[in-house]
């Protein structure tokens, strides 16, 4: 061989070797290219079309930078206010939380405050160890800063006791923590339940140790540093955040209709403002050691110790780190927190090990939208290299019959009667096995099907995004919950509880259906007979005891027959805000609604009488006994719902 071939070969495998870095480089950093801004342009725009979305806003940082920042449609469309990225404000739910479990891991960082210590020693009233329900495991741990953190501190959660539209039902952080301090049902440490009570109480807590109102200290010592001048939790904010709010609209009937503004009453769970560009520089400070252009909000070892996994119910699921929700996306590790209020909707994703992050904020439309933008940029920038796949092995459809059932949320009142909402109100997982052993599981209308990869534990056969708010859903494990039910956990901080048949939906509606079928006709007939023996004089037995039994069957069948009219209009959804006004507007006192149940029983218990007598002493023919009974029994069957439901 010469040496101009040896040098050739030499030459070009050089060539070779910085063509494959370059090539490597490129793939990795091809982000912050030009194609990013096509890339987002292009499926932003879709969206906005495909879901009627008004207003929108995006950025997303890598390696310390922001390589992309833009808004879509308009602000403001009486005044043709465009979205701008660095100026337009959206509300951003519960990705304020991120916020606020950073401030508190500052007080921890300067030792005013200790993650395993019960939160009682930082409250100025005391949470009671005492469960709701009684358990074979009578002493209870206390709560402390990690449980608040990781969403594992057991307590129920009160749905109408998030929104309101008026500033006077704004009520101050203290009064808030203090009169809505909802029962413990869960010991602390063991279920994962979201809880925006628990968010509130950890900013009640910043707010006791730091001698400053929550607000102010998150100004001062997040804001601030990080020169996110268009940020605020504050909802009465300064007249100039005010004008360059997003104004949220929904799409109605070919128009959009302005919404008014929200008000949170746990502030710091949710009542947050934000821009693209400001939340720009909080995800660079959250992947760069805790700083942002000469701004330090967090120790490098701080961020460390907050973004590991502290809290999970299996090895195989993300779980939570210290605030961030965690799960895995084209077999990347991703820390996120979505956020909604009733109209506007956000997603905040990072990518240690990219040092990558993405930010979506929007008024008005799918819920999902934010994840959908997400898994389309993993798909196209770090795409999944293996395919998912296989047959259930031996047995499994035998061990996977066990799980089938309808699972409810454990984020969820069991002791108020918003009880009825973890069924009414979604919140609901159903599991089924098909003839091959798959898992079938259906979750926010969407079924997927579950391959068994070992006992208890399941793959999602179905790549890319799910419908799922708190993770990506792509493996369930089922476990046993404190109250010895099969539980459903998943990544996040949500898990799902098998409910018995008679609390179930299907059983429940179809409950409902029967009552007011036999109520109804009943009615009906008794109406009828009362009317003809106006006309008709026709000899009864004892016909002052059947006159009074017909009128109260009467009676009650008409009190029944106005609960369920109530139902009817006091449930409709509001088109702008999506739920019914009674989530959204508290109601002062008791309507006369509020006493139908108890009249049911008072009608109920005198049924039970008169039927009773009736067949003691022989009276009516044999027929309209039966008839009673049947009535009577049916109004015994709502009497027990009510009971269950918490509606007395």
């Amino acid at each position: 061989m010469t040496k101009r071939i040896k040098n050739s070969i030499t030459i070009s495998l050089i060539i070779i070797f910085i063509l494959s870095i370059t090539t490597t480089a490129v793939c990795a950093g091809s982000i912050q290219d030009a194609s990013l801004e096509a890339f987002i342009d292009d499926a932003m725009n879709s969206k906005l079309e495909k879901y009627n979305i008004p207003n929108a806003t995006v950025s997303v940082v890598k390696d310390g930078e922001i390589v992309y920042r833009k808004g879509f449609g308009f602000a403001d469309f009486e005044k043709n206010f465009p979205v701008n990225a660095d100026t337009t404000s959206f509300r951003i739910g519960s990705t304020s939380k991120l916020i606020t479990w950073t401030a508190v891991m500052q007080l921890v960082e300067d030792g005013k405050l200790d993650l395993n210590t019960d939160v009682n020693t930082y409250l100025d009233f005391r949470i009671q160890p005492q469960l709701i329900k009684s358990l074979k495991k009578t002493a209870t741990e206390p709560i402390t800063i990690t449980h608040l953190m990781t969403h594992t501190s057991g307590f129920e959660d009160y749905p109408d006791m998030i929104f309101r539209l008026s500033a006077d039902e704004l009520l101050p952080l203290n009064e808030y923590i203090k009169s809505c301090l909802p029962s413990r049902i869960f010991p602390a440490g063991e279920v994962a339940a979201y809880s925006n009570y628990g968010t509130a109480l950890a900013g009640y807590i910043v707010e006791r140790v730091s001698g400053l109102p929550f607000s102010e200290y998150v100004e001062k010592n997040i804001f601030m540093p990080l020169n996110m001048n268009k940020s605020s939790f504050r909802q009465y904010p300064a007249p100039d955040l005010v004008a360059h709010i997003a104004k949220p609209y929904r799409f109605i009937n070919g128009a959009y209709v302005e919404g008014n503004f929200e008000y949170i009453l746990a502030e710091p769970a949710g009542s947050m403002c934000s821009t693209a560009s400001d939340m720009a520089k909080f995800m660079i400070a959250h992947l760069n050691k805790g700083a942002y252009s000469g701004g330090q909000i967090l120790k490098e070892e701080t961020l460390t110790e907050m973004h590991k996994q502290h809290f999970t119910h299996h090895p195989a699921l993300g779980g939570m780190t210290l605030g961030f929700m965690e799960g895995v996306f084209n077999t990347k590790r991703v820390l996120f927190h979505s956020g909604g209020t009733m109209l506007y909707s956000t997603g905040l994703y990072l990518l240690p090990e990219e040092n990558t992050g993405i930010f979506i904020s929007y008024s008005g439309g799918n819920n999902f939208l934010h994840s959908e933008l997400f898994q389309e940029f993993m798909d196209y920038y770090y795409p999944a290299k293996a395919k998912i796949g296989g047959a259930p092995g031996e047995g499994s459809r035998e061990r996977s019959k066990k799980f089938t059932g309808e699972y409810q949320m454990n984020r969820r009142s069991i002791t108020t009667d918003e009880k009825i909402n973890s069924i009414f109100g979604g919140g609901i997982i159903n599991v089924n096995v098909d003839e091959e052993g798959y898992l079938l599981v259906t979750n926010v209308g969407e079924t997927n099907k579950f391959i068994e990869i070992e006992p208890g534990v399941y793959q999602n056969l179905r790549e890319g995004r799910t419908q799922d708010y708190f993770g990506p859903f792509h493996k369930i494990v089922f476990k046993t919950d404190p109250y010895g039910r099969t539980m459903l956990t998943t990544d996040g901080p949500m898990t799902y509880s098998k409910a018995p048949f008679y609390s179930t939906m299907s059983f429940t509606a179809l409950a409902f259906i029967i009552i007011l079928v036999i109520v109804a006709s009943s009615l009906i007939y008794w109406v009828i007979i009362r009317i003809l023996r106006m006309f008709k004089s026709k000899k009864t037995q004892n016909p002052r005891f059947t006159a009074v039994a017909q009128w109260i069957g009467i009676c009650t069948g008409i009190t029944v027959l106005t609960f369920y009219l109530g139902i009817l209009f006091s449930g409709n959804i509001d088109p702008v805000y999506q739920l019914p006004k009674e989530a959204y507007i508290s109601l002062e006192g008791k309507s006369l609604f509020d006493f139908i149940p108890t009249l049911v029983l008072i009608f109920g218990i005198l049924q039970i009488a008169f039927t009773s007598i009736a067949w003691k002493k022989g009276l009516w023919g044999k027929i309209a006994r039966i008839h009673h009974t049947i009535f009577t029994i049916t109004v015994s069957g709502l009497i027990w719902v009510f009971n269950y439901w918490n509606l007395f």
